[in-house]
């Protein structure tokens, strides 16, 4: 029966994704077209370089792009036409590499079709970005190997996915020691009930299929993560008076996690940490999450401060 029931939300999300939905207003909710923090100017400037027919059919809910990406390795779950993907490729520059994967064939078409547009525009002399389709809790049958990437991202699709976590112990599995997934989904406040489960256009609409908020950290304590580390969350709300009966007093968010794989080293410690600055676009502070911001202070290195804004620091 979970096998049958997998397969039908495939196939319906593939259609919902590849032939009812063209562009972002199609959405009927807002859940995948949440305002994200701002971004640091040369984020902005990657997003404004990408394709407007990619940018149009972008359904993310928050912005998947950590700080120190060049010469990265990246693997974008559930890439669709690519915007992230070609984002990323700019900031991680002809060194890295960005790897997007995702069911919708014919979003995957979309973006293979704007590679040369984007290398060029790069001034890259060869692609670093590759496009597969394939799935997401199934990255072995797309020929993704075990610790080949430094991050993982994901904007808004684990929601669709029913396993979530063997999406997870994927993502475990091809993430090298020390590395990330940064990703963003939904929500909600409790465990879905059946009605909200099975309706076709809120799992579309990436609702049906969110995820018990509490449940994140058993998953990934269960996988072998480090405890998940919130960066944004938003309040979704649904202009949809059809789709409030259904969803009733269920609540839902959006929101940003760092879930780090780090080798396991025995109980850690609490420390103080330096930022000595250089991260491009954090000259000042770097915000590592919501409770962690690091400040830049001139001379600290020299004096031996040992000074950081938010407290204690790291992940585990």
């Amino acid at each position: 029966m979970a096998a049958s029931r997998d397969a039908e939300i495939w196939k319906d999300m593939q259609t919902y994704y590849g032939q009812v939905l063209k562009k972002s207003a199609d959405l009927q909710t807002n859940a995948c077209v949440t305002a994200a923090r701002s971004a640091p100017k040369h984020i902005r400037e990657a997003l404004q370089n990408v394709h407007e027919e990619v940018a149009l059919r972008y359904y993310g809910c928050g912005l998947v792009i950590p700080e120190c990406l060049e010469n990265c390795w990246i693997l974008d779950l559930g890439s669709g036409s690519g915007r992230d993907c070609y984002a990323l490729s700019q900031l991680v520059g002809e060194k890295g590499h960005v790897t997007g994967i995702d069911m919708t064939e014919s979003q995957v078409e979309v973006a293979k079709n704007y590679i040369e547009y984007h290398m060029e525009k790069y001034g890259f002399q060869a692609s670093n970005v590759t496009f597969i389709h394939g799935y997401i809790e199934k990255l072995g049958e797309a020929g993704i190997k075990n610790e080949s990437y430094d991050i993982v991202i994901s904007n808004c699709v684990i929601n669709l996915v029913p396993d979530k976590q063997q999406v997870l112990q994927e993502v475990y599995r091809v993430l090298k020691y020390g590395g990330e997934l940064y990703f963003s989904d939904v929500y909600a406040n409790l465990e879905l009930p059946e009605e909200i489960r099975k309706h076709k256009v809120l799992w579309g609409e990436c609702l049906g299929g969110a995820l018990y908020w509490k449940d994140l950290a058993i998953l990934a304590q269960k996988i072998g993560f480090c405890p998940p580390r919130l960066v944004t969350a938003n309040l979704i709300t649904i202009q949809n008076k059809e789709l409030e009966r259904v969803v009733g007093d269920c609540r839902f968010v959006s929101a940003t996690f760092r879930l780090f794989k780090l080798p396991k080293t025995g109980p850690a410690k609490r420390c103080q940490v330096i930022y000595n600055g250089g991260i491009t676009g954090h000259e000042k502070e770097l915000i590592f999450d919501a409770n962690f911001t690091f400040k830049y202070i001139t001379g600290a290195r020299e004096e031996g401060e040992s000074r950081i804004g938010g407290g204690y620091g790291m992940c585990c």
